[in-house]
């Protein structure tokens, strides 16, 4: 049965008596948080519209977006941006292709045109920043984690002791860690651990970094899926003649997905707002480079503008992904 709350026939008048004005006490409280509202409200819009400098963020616009990335050389950035509609046009068409090789290319065309593909000048992970940096940082991690999550959780329901013990083991060092303290590691461990030969910089530590924390997340997220699904499933699927391999892959992980989409809309979010930590290893992502802007003469104290801004361009984003995970919910694609 609906609460009364919730119920369709109750009426906007006859919700407000009931609910902000049904004693004396109710209608005062309501009063006095309303006039608050009202009054905080207004000192917000009138900063907004005629005390707050904006020159801080139109004179700066291109830095917040690119960086300190070369601008004779920003035409790159738009182009991958061409290709990458390109890349998702195709897709649309050719419905059969696996939509993660499409992603998995596209990732790796655009920071191959980025760094200096096609026998272009090369240009530094180092030069690559503001919102620029974010974004490549959370879209390479979340493709990377992805997949790594999904082994991890089959590993934790696999009837293969090795497998098994290996993949919790791993789950919950990884969960009792915190994301700064693996970021850490991955700066100072990898160059450590890898052989002689391998070089990574800053920037790939950090993607590994996020990637190796958020796997052991995604891996609970799909696993919570993978619980929700009736028992019967498999011994249905199981009866049809199916190997317990095509069992998970057909029929129990496509489902675990589409339950798990919220948790996973969730971790990716989470992914992209982690990104900040970054500015501690001396990558400028969104928030460092908001730091060196504030850091002129010109724009001492405007802290305001700033990070309202920066703070606007991760709800965009943040909002897409939100989209994206019920369109994904809606359609199952």
């Amino acid at each position: 049965m609906p609460s009364p709350l919730l119920s369709r026939s109750t009426s906007p008048q006859a919700w407000l008596r009931k609910n902000l004005f049904a004693t004396g006490f109710d209608t005062a409280l309501t009063v006095v948080v309303g006039l608050g509202i009202v009054w905080v409200g207004w000192r917000l819009l009138a900063w907004l519209l005629f005390q707050a400098q904006w020159q801080v963020i139109t004179q700066n616009w291109l830095r917040f977006l690119i960086g300190r990335y070369p601008l004779d050389q920003a035409w790159r950035i738009g182009l991958t941006i061409v290709l990458g509609l390109c890349l998702w046009g195709i897709g649309q068409y050719f419905r059969h292709v696996n939509r993660w090789v499409g992603i998995l290319i596209g990732v790796g065309l655009t920071v191959w045109l980025i760094g200096g593909g096609l026998a272009l000048t090369v240009v530094p992970t180092n030069l690559w920043t503001g919102l620029l940096l974010t974004l490549i940082v959370a879209v390479a991690s979340i493709v990377l984690a992805f997949p790594l999550g999904i082994v991890l959780a089959v590993g934790r329901q696999s009837s293969l002791p090795g497998w098994r013990y290996g993949a919790t083991v791993y789950i919950e060092l990884v969960r009792g860690l915190p994301l700064i303290g693996i970021l850490f590691m991955a700066q100072v461990m990898l160059p450590l651990v890898l052989p002689g030969t391998w070089q990574l910089d800053r920037l790939l530590r950090a993607v590994a970094g996020l990637v190796l924390f958020n796997a052991a997340y995604l891996a609970e997220n799909i696993r919570g899926g993978w619980q929700a699904i009736p028992r019967g499933q498999f011994e249905a699927a199981a009866a049809l003649g199916l190997k317990p391999s095509f069992v998970i892959a057909l029929v129990i992980l496509p489902q675990a997905l589409r339950i798990s989409i919220p948790a996973i809309a969730g971790q990716f979010i989470a992914l992209l707002k982690d990104t900040a930590l970054l500015s501690l290893f001396a990558l400028l992502e969104l928030t460092g480079i908001a730091r060196a802007i504030l850091a002129q003469p010109n724009y001492l104290g405007r802290y305001g503008e700033v990070y309202l801004f920066i703070g606007f361009l991760y709800w965009l984003f943040c909002f897409g992904l939100s989209w994206l995970s019920r369109h994904l919910e809606q359609t199952g694609k």
